[in-house]
């Protein structure tokens, strides 16, 4: 037997009783006539003394041990000294006097240090995932994703709910990202492709008569990596008959709610029941569909307070029908800050920021406010800015006061002051770590216009269904036509979208034409579905969860891959196996694949990965789900 206890269990009610631990060395020391080894495993540390009066061999051969070396030890638990326990540990009362020690492995040089909590380099932790694996901030986070995901199942099981897998080979569609194709060595010419959700998958089910289902389900999207996107991720999938959106909305903010108490109980839930805001307030208000809203800062709309401003920088972009839009900051800035965030705004789109400072007195009066664009303001213009962005209440508060001013065409003026809000809630230290601030965001657009392919697309995906007030509005105002769909949002992440599907085939043909899919090309892409609906498909509706996503917030992590056992980097590698690789001539052959050299560009670059975008990804599409089939808009590979 290699042990009878774990590392980690070891208490006071053990004093006396014989034991067998197994373990890591996580540190070694010597003193005078003892060495001293603090033994590790997943559950915890323990410490082994082995003194040469009790087993010179045992004595000897710990003097060798190095870290991370793999032993097994014999001995008796006994208290520690008075003075010398440690109140750190759960086991720092007791410690192991050993008389066997069994060197089960030795262990080279290990690149890193394991034993303590350093700044290791991404290259070398993800080279040797293993040794990053038994650091203690990484067993954390792997136990937490566990933990999330039994909890998950329990809660569901308990409703109902039935835990079906669906295939990892589907066929390939035309979706909002590239697909990962397999080829078919059984039928040459033909490809599986690796799912981007099973979102038709589990529509088919509810025809089935499954009635609740849900996956914990791996899915895969060739698309540019950044901090919360990876090739392959994980969801939870779910979906329900018979249901409507309070339905799916109030599982899922019980579940939530159950999962931060039980699982991440150092975290506060700002608000509930979870606030909830229309797609176009969340845009106008914050300037993005996925507001952050631990702190305030919202983006403040003084167009007409400006229409017939003397500076025509103002004037002249209201009457051309674009927004002029601030925030009101409580802080001053120096010119080099100032300079700074203007060229921030530069590049998200904005042509230049102006601004404009308030300051008090030392009489505690506010004095004349200042700035480049100050002199070019009339007393009226400046008094009705002043009280539309809280000034006085600002000045009060903090004794400072800068408005941030973008003028821009409407989307510019709000994606570009969106992101300025989100660096400077950052930059000032406005948000608490401590919070979840959740909240839903419904009632988008069913469909946008493409301005490059003169074409309309689906927002989240086109099997979601239109307001029922809105239908007739399909063929004559599509754009004004709002889903019955609903992203939930934490802390600026968007964690989940889902929406109630269209059952009925008419109208399914419907979208698809206004998708400029014509009756051929969805019998042939989506077939599958649109016959089950003829055999009779019940109201479903249901959300995916972007299951990384939120175990990083639970872990207080800023990146995905700090929650994913084996993930890749942003550069699109496994630095650990060192995928991806060559494939042999000969296994190209028997699937009748030929390797085409791409022909080089000037841009190209010497990296074998896809360059990384730094955009802000459309409303619903950073879940798999909203991923899954925005018709039109994906090109196969």
């Amino acid at each position: 037997m290699h042990r009878t206890h774990t590392c980690g269990e070891l208490r006071d009610g053990h004093i006396g009783r014989r034991v067998t631990l197994a373990g890591w060395v996580n540190r070694r020391r010597e003193h005078g006539g003892l060495v001293f080894v603090d033994l590790r495993d997943r559950y915890g540390l323990t410490q082994v003394v082995f003194d040469r009066g009790v087993s010179e061999t045992a004595f000897d051969d710990a003097g060798r041990l190095g870290n991370e070396w793999v032993v097994a030890v014999d001995g008796v638990v006994q208290a520690r000294i008075e003075g010398q326990a440690n109140d750190d540990m759960p086991t720092g009362q007791v410690e192991v006097v050993a008389d066997t020690l069994r060197i089960l492995n030795p262990a080279d040089t290990i690149p890193f240090e394991v034993a303590r909590e350093l700044n290791i380099d991404e290259v070398n932790r993800l080279k040797w995932r293993y040794l990053d694996l038994r650091r203690e901030r990484m067993r954390r986070n792997i136990e937490l994703r566990h933990r999330v995901a039994a909890r998950i199942r329990d809660y569901l099981n308990e409703r109902d709910f039935l835990d079906v897998e669906t295939p990892i080979l589907t066929r390939a569609t035309p979706e909002g990202a590239r697909d990962f194709l397999v080829p078919s060595r059984v039928h040459p010419g033909r490809f599986y492709a690796l799912p981007q959700s099973p979102q038709q998958l589990k529509q088919i089910l509810m025809v089935a008569g499954v009635d609740r289902y849900y996956q914990i389900a791996r899915c895969f999207r060739d698309e540019d990596l950044r901090a919360d996107r990876q090739l392959e991720f994980t969801q939870l999938d779910l979906e329900m008959s018979f249901v409507d959106e309070e339905d799916v909305i109030g599982l899922t903010e019980d579940l939530l709610l159950e999962i931060v108490r039980e699982e991440a109980p150092q975290l506060s839930v700002q608000a509930t029941p979870f606030p909830r805001m229309t797609y176009a307030d969340a845009m106008a208000r914050y300037g993005t569909d996925k507001p952050d809203l631990r702190f305030g800062l919202p983006l403040i709309d003084i167009s007409d307070s400006v229409a017939e401003s003397g500076f025509r920088v103002f004037s002249a972009t209201v009457a051309d029908g674009g927004r002029v839009k601030l925030i009101a900051v409580p802080a001053a800035f120096t010119r080099r800050e100032i300079d700074d965030l203007e060229a921030f705004a530069k590049a998200n789109g904005a042509a230049g920021l102006a601004w404009i400072a308030f300051d008090v007195g030392e009489d505690g009066n506010a004095v004349a406010p200042r700035g480049p664009i100050a002199k070019f303001l009339g007393e009226t213009e400046v008094t009705a800015i002043r009280a539309a962005a809280g000034v006085d209440d600002l000045l009060s508060a903090h004794g400072a006061a800068t408005l941030l001013i973008v003028a821009a065409g409407p989307t510019v003026a709000n994606e570009c002051l969106g992101r300025l809000r989100t660096r400077l809630g950052a930059d000032l230290e406005l948000i608490d770590p401590s919070v979840m601030a959740f909240c839903w965001i419904v009632d988008p657009p069913i469909v946008e216009w493409n301005e490059d392919e003169a074409r309309w697309d689906a927002v989240h995906h086109p099997f979601t269904a239109p307001r029922a007030e809105d239908v007739d509005r399909l063929d004559d105002a599509p754009g004004t036509v709002r889903a019955r769909a609903y992203d939930i949002v934490a802390n600026g992440y968007e964690i989940g979208g889902g929406s109630i599907r269209m059952h009925r085939a008419e109208l399914q043909a419907r979208v698809f034409a206004l998708l400029g899919i014509d009756e051929v090309q969805a019998e042939a892409e989506f077939g599958h579905l649109l016959e089950a609906f003829r055999f009779g498909a019940p109201p479903h509706g249901g959300i995916a969860w972007g299951f990384d996503r939120l175990v990083m917030l639970l872990a207080g992590e800023s990146t995905i891959r700090e929650v994913i056992p084996f993930p890749k980097t942003l550069t699109a590698i496994d630095l650990l196996t060192d995928a991806p690789s060559q494939v042999p001539a000969a296994s190209l052959a028997e699937l009748g694949i030929a390797v085409v050299e791409q022909p080089k560009t000037p841009d190209d670059s010497t990296s074998p990965s896809p360059k990384i975008s730094q955009a802000t990804p459309h409303a619903a599409g950073d879940t798999a789900e909203a991923n899954a089939s925005n018709l039109g808009q994906g090109v196969l590979p």
